[in-house]
């Protein structure tokens, strides 16, 4: 059995690297929870965000408490939580207290330019893992063409088109393989 202290200190420290959002996370995560300790599956993975997506809250704190309840249940939902969440209410409080005093220094714009590059590289490196393990055949393609679609031409709420996706997984394959 995994102890409580183990999945807090795991998550704690994927908290600590995590900047930019849950999406950011998806490949620590991905590293940590999946290939180093395979506490669960990449596909696990993917059903989290995915649900992580559509509830209410946080994804990356979603994807945490579902990985921590399917270890512990509900002590581990709780130590998954609690350890991603703490670094940022630590980090939150320092700049806070810090952030009057430094935020219109110089190497500080610097230093969170590099930040923001850095998120967009992760967020695009996610983005594509997710489309070769997401997409696999043709209905899959047109899901995510009349996704977009819906999206940025029609500005749907992201929810709906979720909940569109997902009934559209109801329709037979057209192919089995990516084009």
């Amino acid at each position: 059995m995994i102890s409580l202290l183990k999945i807090f200190i795991t998550f704690f420290k994927m908290g600590v690297f995590t900047f930019g959002g849950g999406y950011a996370m998806l490949p620590i995560l991905k590293s940590e929870a999946v290939d180093k300790y395979k506490w669960v599956s990449e596909e696990d993975l993917l059903n989290y965000y995915s649900i992580g997506q559509c509830t209410p809250g946080i994804i990356a704190v979603n994807a945490a408490s579902f990985i921590g309840y399917k270890l512990r249940r509900i002590p581990g939902l709780i130590a998954a939580t609690l350890g991603v969440i703490a670094p940022s209410v630590i980090i939150i409080i320092l700049i806070a207290l810090l952030l009057r005093q430094y935020m219109d220094n110089q190497y500080m714009q610097y230093a969170f330019g590099g930040i923001r590059v850095c998120v967009v590289a992760l967020i695009i490196n996610t983005v594509a893992d997710m489309w070769r393990k997401g997409v696999k055949n043709v209905r899959d393609y047109i899901v995510f063409a009349v996704a977009v679609i819906l999206l940025f031409a029609f500005d749907l709420s992201a929810i709906l088109i979720v909940l569109l996706a997902s009934g559209a997984s109801f329709i037979p394959n057209i192919g089995s393989k990516k084009p």
